[in-house]
This record gives C-alpha cells, sequence and structure tokens, in this order.
C-alpha cells in the first residue's frame, strides 16, 4: 500500500540515499514539448534536510532537465529498489539548477565529491514524497558505477568541457535556453532551434 507524505522521513532518506541510480523527469510547459527522463548514477545525490534534496548535475549530451527547470521549475525523481524488499519512492518538488558562481553553489557542490565536467548542483524543494510496491521492477545485481563520463571530462579539460557545453548545451530540443537562460548564446540557440523545427 502506497504512502503519501509532506517531507521527507527518515526512513525513505536513507532509502534513496543508498540507492546506486535513480531516475529525473521534467517536462516543458508546451503541450507539443518532449517529457524528459535522465538516469543518474554515481555519487551525486544528497539528502539535504526532510524537505530538501540536490544532486550533481554532470556535464551530457543533452540539457533537457536544466531547460525545463529554467522555464518551470517542475521535476520528480523515481527511486526504485532492484535488490532486497520491493519499493519505489517518488520525490515530487520544484527545481532550480545553481551554477558555478551563483550563491548556494559553493556551498551545495561541497557536499559532493570533486568531480571534472560538473555543469551545475540541482536543489528540490520538495512538496510531495510518495511510496509504491515496486512489485514490477525487476531484481537486478549492481556491479559498481561506469566511469567513462568522469574519464571523459578529465581527456576534455576545464576547456574542453566549456566549450562542449556551449555547442552541445545551449539549448533543448524543444529549442528552449538550456545551460543558462541569461546568456545571449544560449537565446539565440534557442531561436534559432524554434525557427528550424517543422
Amino acid at each position: 500500500m502506497g504512502q503519501v507524505y509532506d517531507v521527507l522521513p527518515e526512513a525513505l532518506a536513507s532509502f534513496v540515499a543508498d540507492q546506486p541510480v535513480y531516475f529525473v523527469a521534467t517536462a516543458p510547459l508546451s503541450l507539443d514539448g518532449h517529457v524528459n527522463v535522465s538516469p543518474k548514477g554515481g555519487d551525486t545525490f544528497r539528502v539535504v534536510d526532510r524537505r530538501t534534496v540536490a544532486y550533481l548535475d554532470l556535464t551530457g549530451s543533452g540539457v533537457e532537465t536544466l531547460a525545463h527547470l529554467w522555464e518551470n521549475g517542475r521535476i520528480t525523481l523515481m527511486f526504485c529498489a532492484f535488490e532486497g524488499a520491493p519499493r519505489i519512492v517518488r520525490l515530487y518538488g520544484r527545481g532550480e539548477g545553481l551554477r558555478p558562481g551563483d550563491g548556494d553553489f559553493a556551498e551545495l557542490a561541497g557536499l559532493f565529491p570533486e568531480l571534472p565536467g560538473v555543469r551545475s548542483v540541482v536543489r528540490v524543494g520538495l512538496d510531495r514524497v510518495s511510496t509504491s510496491c515496486g512489485y514490477g521492477v525487476p531484481l537486478l545485481s549492481f556491479q559498481g558505477h561506469r566511469d567513462q563520463l568522469v574519464a571523459w571530462a578529465e581527456r576534455k579539460g576545464p576547456a574542453g568541457v566549456a566549450a562542449y557545453q556551449a555547442q552541445r548545451n545551449a539549448a533543448s530540443i524543444d529549442g528552449l535556453p538550456g545551460l543558462d537562460p541569461q546568456l545571449p548564446e544560449a537565446s539565440a540557440a534557442a531561436k534559432a532551434s524554434r525557427a528550424s523545427s517543422p
């Protein structure tokens, strides 16, 4: 039987913090925009308090989550038990992408290991926490985290990662400003993407 909470209970906080993988879902306001779901792994998730969680956002080929958060802030994180007793926990709330130089970025980034290629820290203020049975989730054995993303960022170096972000993370697939809605290149890329879409 599923339960709903206004805050994150201690037992569920321990459960989500222990999971090796979690999923982040966001969507644009546009009815014809694309819903996005991203898997996350590594040592990138933290429970800040009973109403706040955060995760380390590493550079990737897409920027859908940040673009959606700039636009509307809606976000859901889902955690599944792939070992042991079945359980699913969903964390609903409003998120914000804090970039290097933003007010709380350094403090939140300090909760995580130093990793190359950090794009932002996503902070989520929770407004709903729910559980469900998880009976349909398969049993899987965790072998370890992949190291390719960190190795890629180390090979690129800070300048190479910044160039990649400017090229690949300026706009979402729907043309929303991605990496930073205040940057002129992000707005230009978003306009160009919208103009070229059917």
